[in-house]
Formats: structure tokens, sequence, C-alpha cells
């Protein structure tokens, strides 16, 4: 039985035999640990000294756009990261200054600390990092953690942060963003709630459902919903809902659509593997990634990965995937010259392609906890999902 909030996010399959376990991720922010991996190129790369400073944070309980940010305010310091980290996790990842005359030694919070590590010629980027590797811990399982053993055979969906995770409403945004539905746009950010949401976030979004309520709630509205703020300030001066969606971080108003993308992803995968067809191993005529991560067809021999396309306005029908993706645009009633936005063309997306199947390396498991490593994008609670098959993911800590 595939849960509702799966169903939500366009996963609609297992591609794992295995029973699952149930039990419970999360219970404290220790038990899931991310260690970011960078190449050995990369790592090489690091001097002592000149060039742009290269620094490891370490944080628990904070996301990593907010970690940095409260680093800027602090120190002055404006530093890119390769990856977001989970703020619900205890995680170790590399940061890079956008200067090289800019830079400090080392710095705390209670929720972080920053090591200086060295210098780097040039500013590392997402290609510098090549996975992560995790450390998991899953309580009150009931049955065998050490049988699974179908790792290699799991498909590479977009998991539930993708999706705002307890209020998974990112890619509906997204979806109202290529619709050209400002207003839809809005009430969702303000007002979609969920049953997983607190009580106080649920009542301060039933009423901001009212447009009528925006400047009574401006004040009540928690700090912690700080785009919502953004979004109900230029509404109350402008009463312009394309006004007030271009207010909110361009960052952000990119992820809406690339959230709604991966839904279509993760739709089209979904269908796909239902059809019977193999995903596990690419064929004549497939797109695919190879060992280095550069994308082209199939060629016989050579170690490569299956690649399903990521609709956008350049979206490659030629694959054997096109009569599903079709399917899910047709029902959708979103085409893909959608994805160029004439009336906001810096969130426009061309799409592209991922990886069809997860690539999990260097797995094993011992009592209550699981090891492994994953490439740069894919997502650890895909795996844990085909370990533990939850009857609810969000209440088992997902």
């Amino acid at each position: 039985m595939i849960p509702k909030i799966d169903s939500q996010i366009g996963i609609s399959v297992y591609s794992t035999k295995f029973n699952g376990i149930g039990g419970r991720i999360k219970d404290e922010a220790e038990h899931f640990n991310v260690n970011e991996v960078l190449s050995p190129k990369s790592l090489k790369s690091i001097i002592p000294q000149d060039g742009y400073a290269v620094y490891k944070l370490k944080k628990r309980k904070i996301d990593t756009n907010h970690a940095l940010s409260d680093i800027f305010k602090k120190t002055g310091i404006r530093l890119k990261s390769l990856g977001l980290k989970d703020a619900s996790a205890v995680t170790e990842q590399f940061v890079c200054s956008d200067s090289k005359s800019k830079s400090i030694e080392n710095y705390s919070s209670e929720k972080y600390s920053l090591e200086k590590i060295g210098h780097v010629k040039k500013p590392l980027s997402k290609k510098d990092m090549i996975g992560n590797h995790f450390s998991i811990k899953i309580s009150d399982y009931v049955g065998n953690l050490s049988d699974f053993n179908e790792y290699d055979k799991i498909l590479n969906f977009y998991g539930y942060q993708r999706f705002g995770s307890k209020r998974a409403v990112t890619h509906l945004i997204g979806k109202a963003l290529l619709q050209r539905n400002f207003k839809k746009a809005v009430n969702l950010l303000l007002s979609f709630t969920s049953t997983y949401d607190s009580k106080e976030n649920t009542e301060i979004r039933e009423k901001l459902a009212d447009p009528s309520n925006y400047k009574t709630y401006l004040d009540q509205v928690p700090p912690q919903m700080d785009v919502e703020r953004i979004v109900l300030q230029e509404m109350i001066e402008h009463d312009d809902p394309q006004k007030a969606i271009h207010a909110v971080p361009l960052p952000l108003r990119r992820f809406y659509v690339q959230a709604y993308q991966s839904f279509l992803f993760n739709h089209a995968l979904s269908a796909a593997f239902d059809d019977g067809e193999n995903l596990f191993a690419a064929q004549e005529g497939d797109v695919c990634y190879d060992s280095h991560g550069i994308i082209g067809k199939y060629v016989k021999g050579l170690d490569q990965f299956l690649a399903l396309p990521f609709v956008g306005y350049s979206y490659y029908k030629k694959t054997r995937f096109d009569f599903q993706i079709s399917k899910i645009l047709q029902t959708e009633e979103i085409t893909p010259k959608d994805f160029f936005i004439k009336e906001m063309q810096e969130i426009s997306s061309e799409g592209g392609f991922r990886q069809a199947a997860i690539q999990c390396t260097d797995y094993s498991s011992k009592d209550t906890t699981v090891e492994f490593t994953l490439s740069r994008g894919s997502f650890a609670t895909i795996i844990l999902r085909e370990i533990m098959k939850p009857e609810d993911p969000l209440t088992a800590g997902f």
C-alpha cells in the first residue's frame, strides 16, 4: 500500500521486493548524519593560502541557508554551499567564500561551527561535490535490517524534502507559476494547510485564506514564515500577486518550478516502472550518463547509467519514456513550452535529464544503523523508504 503523501509527490511504486521493517528515523538529530564527499581532484586543489577561503561547516538543527545567512549577519562573510543539507540532522559540508579579500578563521554558534581548511584558486561549485555519505539510525523497527540487499534496485525519485516535507506544496506553487496563475501561487504559499503542520501555523494559514485578513494578521505570522511575511507585505502594499511573487528570493522562485519538474519526473518514473520498462539497464536509443557525469547516447560496452527526461521548454521527446511523459503532461494540462515564462523569464527552465536509478555504494548495516554513499542529487530518504516501507513516512521522521 503506497502512502498518501507518496502519491501526492508522484511516487506510486516500490522497486524492491523487501517487505519493509517499519520503524522511525530522526528521533534525535544525531541519528541522521550526513558528510559531503568532494572529488579527490577538488580536495587536492585546497592549498594553505591565497585565493578563496574554504570552510567545513558542521551544523545541527538548522538548514544550510539559515546557517549561511546567520554567518553573513554576524561576520560579514558571504559563503556559498555546494548543496543544501537538512535541518533535522547532524551535517558536515564544504562552503566557500565569494571574495578573495574577505575571510575569517574559525567561528561557531549554538547550532553550527565553521572551520577554515584552506584556499582554492577558483571558488568551489556543485561539480566539485560528488556525493554524500550517510549514517542513519532506525528506531523501533520489526524484522532484520541486515536482510535488505536490494540497494542497487532503487529508483532515483525526488524525496519528500523537495516538496516541502510536512507541507507538500512547493510543486503546486510551481505549477501555478507555469500557468501564470500568480493569484493561486500566492494563495497556496500563504494558506495551504497540512495535517502534519503545527496547530499555530495551521490556524494562521486558515486566516490568510481570506485576503481581507492580510493586514490584520501580518504581525501574528511567526518569524519562521519569513517568505510568507514578504509576500503578505507586498500584497498589503500593492495588491498585485505577480509583484508579490516577484518579491520572493530568486533561488526559491526557481525552486518552486524545479519542484514541479521533480513531481513530473517522479510520476514518469513510477509510470514507466508500472509499465514494465527496465529502468536499471540502458538499451539502444537511450540517453545515459557515464561515470564522469557526461550525458550522451547509449553505447554498447560502455559503463553508462540510464537517464529520464526532466521536463522543461527544451523537452527531448525521442526517448522510450515519451509515452508516459506525454500522457502525464496531458492530464496535468501543461506543455513543455509553458516552462518558458515570459512574465518572469528568470525562473524559466529548459529541463534536462536525471538518472533513473540510484547509484548507492559502500552500503552496510549493523544493529540499528545503516550506512551508504549516494551520488549528488539522490535522496537518502528514498533508500530508507524501500528499507522501511513506512505506513506514514512523515510521522516516521521522513
